[in-house]
């Protein structure tokens, strides 16, 4: 019973990255897609319009990195339910001209049980998925630059390994003037050279667009992000849904499919940032897509939502983020960041 519970809770917290929504579930490396950042926890996920020193944001966007990055360093950690985590380290340096950044991303599963076909217990194991990447970033004038990142992907469960490589390709415009950035974004390109079995399945691929601007006389930073615009149609219809008579009026109410609007609203993520002086921010973010896709029938709570909050000092900052996916669990995540050489 007790292993039960532990498969449905583990069941629960990987729905995100496993749904079969018309977003996900028959791609590989949907751990491209997991959350490390604490920071971008706060903000809702694909923080990739806010250029500023934190290096960590690069992993969403690597054409918004810049010089204030250089010589920090990222130490990454969160924590879901029934021991699913996640993290990250990332360090970013000036190379000539041009802003570099190595990162490392692991998501571990917790420990799981191994049985034969009959139930005999044959020990336990602890599954992975492991990102090890560079990204780098070139700038053509004062407003204008463009960035890749090159990740190389492994995934390991129990004897079974699988392994791919995948590239971030992004564009800003940055017009400081007004405080606005404006990005595009193209992530997840690349194959799986090897699954777990000999079939190969393609890499979650998406494209996003977002503006970020900070109001010039109020502390407030708002961007709009538009997720997933590869594809229109990312609504999810249950397959095995059926139409159901009202008990009152005899009526036949058809399943529902998502219209325009609702469509619209699916691609679209908005975040704010309240930036209190220079050293504390305040941040929260809304998702409809989430919220639709993973809120518990009649119990929709806070689902889609996110809340963070970060300090900032002269060597070092601290950012928390609350990433939630519905009344059955959410993702916390820890950040430090260290300023480790100027030079």
């Amino acid at each position: 019973m007790k292993n039960k519970l532990r498969l449905r809770l583990i069941f629960i917290t990987l729905f995100p990255f496993v749904s079969p929504a018309q977003t996900g579930g028959i791609h590989a490396f949907q751990n491209l897609n997991s959350q490390y950042n604490a920071r971008t926890m706060g903000l809702g996920g694909d923080a990739i319009a806010i250029y500023d020193n934190d290096q960590n944001l690069a992993l969403n966007n690597p054409a918004i990195m810049n010089y204030q990055m250089h010589g920090r360093f990222g130490f990454n950690q969160s924590v879901m339910t029934s021991g699913v985590n996640t993290g990250a380290l990332t360090y970013a340096r000036k190379m000539h001209r041009t802003m570099g950044m190595v990162h490392f991303r692991y998501a571990s599963y917790g420990k799981m049980d191994r049985t034969a076909i009959d139930g005999t217990n044959l020990g336990t194991f602890t599954p992975g998925d492991f990102i090890l990447g560079v990204s780098a970033r070139h700038s053509f004038n004062e407003r204008m630059s463009v960035g890749a990142t090159l990740n190389f992907l492994y995934s390991q469960l129990d004897a079974y390994t699988a392994f791919g490589t995948s590239l971030d390709i992004a564009g800003l415009y940055r017009d400081s003037a007004r405080n606005l950035n404006i990005v595009g974004v193209i992530k997840n390109l690349g194959v799986q050279w090897k699954g777990y079995t000999n079939i190969r399945n393609p890499l979650p691929l998406e494209v996003q667009f977002g503006i970020s601007h900070q109001l010039k006389h109020a502390p407030f930073r708002i961007s709009l992000i538009a997720q997933h615009l590869q594809k229109w149609n990312i609504s999810y219809v249950d397959p095995n849904a059926k139409p159901r008579v009202d008990p009152l009026t005899g009526d036949t109410i058809q399943v529902k499919n998502a219209g325009f609007l609702g469509n619209l609203a699916r691609h679209a993520k908005i975040q704010l940032e309240v930036l209190i002086g220079k050293k504390l921010q305040i941040r929260t973010a809304f998702d409809w897509q989430r919220r639709k896709e993973l809120a518990v029938t009649g119990r929709g709570g806070l689902a889609g939502f996110s809340f963070g909050a970060g300090m900032a000092f002269k060597r070092f900052s601290i950012d928390y983020g609350w990433y939630i996916y519905s009344v059955a669990g959410g993702q916390h995540g820890l950040t430090l960041n260290f300023l480790l050489s100027k030079k």
